[in-house]
């Protein structure tokens, strides 16, 4: 009897990030290499739940490692957060005859994942988020594109910054975390970075930035991650306390797109490897991260449960060398 070829179902969920197309591609191709066979599922979620499922074959996925976004598309399912809809979606697999389903995306793409996995489908998590916000790995997919691009960004504003003698204030993304603000606060050589962790009050930022004019320093760049947001009004704030000039810019979606950085590429193309190379061998219910220098699998269950605490050291960095 000729074996039963494995089938896959693939889908990115949530907010993309540059390097999803890497590791769908890197998924179709190496279940082309074990003779498997895969399934994109539209959408994310939502295309899971109404059935918007089609195979994708190694020449579907040509040409698409260096492309941001996602050939899948994504989009929120607000019927996966009812019991009633995750059990939908779970027949769907079972009615595709799915024999694992990878998911790309961050915690909230998990959680989905972790439902999926109560309701018996097999599932393997792949982080990929720009905000670096998933406790379990130190790396996820899309953050190293996204802070480059934010940071090119960052430095392009504060050459007309120092050239004007103002105050710029550039909000990044990072809706809960401040991860990416740090490090483009760190890199771009801010002398304030706002994060959800470390809140810090307009009076603090308008006495940071006199001290810094008394030793001499006439333009200022403060980072202001999303959570904290208002960067706008921050700086006619800033402009009406101090009477200096000082202009907000919200960087906005522009950090999501874009060709995602060898970086990025390697860590999709490695992890989505892994993660068929697990179906193959049975091992499911887990989660690809990147820990201590090497790429590894975790049970979902623990992925979920790990906690990232906040570390001020880089925010420390960033102070010491602002003046």
């Amino acid at each position: 009897m000729t074996e039963k070829k494995l089938r896959i179902g693939v889908l990115t969920s949530g907010g993309d990030a540059p390097g999803m197309n890497a590791v769908i591609r890197a998924v179709v191709r190496t279940a082309a290499h074990f003779d498997m066979r895969v399934y994109g599922i539209k959408t994310g979620y939502d295309g899971l739940y109404k059935g918007d499922i089609d195979e994708i074959t190694a020449d579907d996925v040509s040409g698409i490692i260096h492309r941001g976004g996602t050939i899948l598309r994504t989009a929120r399912c607000a019927e996966m957060m009812t019991e009633e809809g995750q059990a939908r979606a779970a027949e769907i697999c079972k009615v595709m005859k799915f024999d694992a389903v990878i998911v790309i995306g961050g915690d909230g793409s998990f959680k989905g994942a972790a439902s999926l996995a109560r309701h018996g489908v097999n599932v393997v998590g792949i982080p990929a988020s720009i905000d670096l916000d998933m406790n379990c790995t130190e790396y996820t997919i899309g953050f190293d594109t996204a802070v480059n691009t934010a940071a090119d960004a960052i430095i392009r504003i504060r050459d007309t910054s120092t050239s004007h003698e103002r105050c710029s204030v550039v909000e990044v993304m990072g809706r809960d975390a401040g991860y990416l603000a740090l490090w483009c606060g760190l890199t771009g050589g801010a002398e304030e970075v706002l994060i959800p962790e470390n809140p810090i009050d307009i009076k603090s930022v308008t006495e940071q930035i006199l001290r810094n004019r008394a030793k001499g320093k006439r333009h200022n760049l403060i980072v202001v991650a999303e959570g904290i947001g208002d960067s706008v009004n921050l700086s006619k704030e800033i402009e009406r306390v101090l009477g200096i000039e000082a202009r907000g810019t919200v960087l906005g979606h522009l950090q999501r797109g874009g060709t995602p950085t060898a970086t990025d590429r390697m860590h999709a193309t490695y992890m989505g490897h892994m993660a068929v190379e697990a179906v193959k061998n049975g091992n499911t219910n887990k989660a690809v991260v990147f820990r201590s220098g090497k790429h590894e699998l975790i049970d979902l269950t623990e992925a979920l449960e790990a906690k990232r605490e906040y570390n001020p050291k880089m925010y420390e960095i960033t102070k010491i060398l602002a003046v």
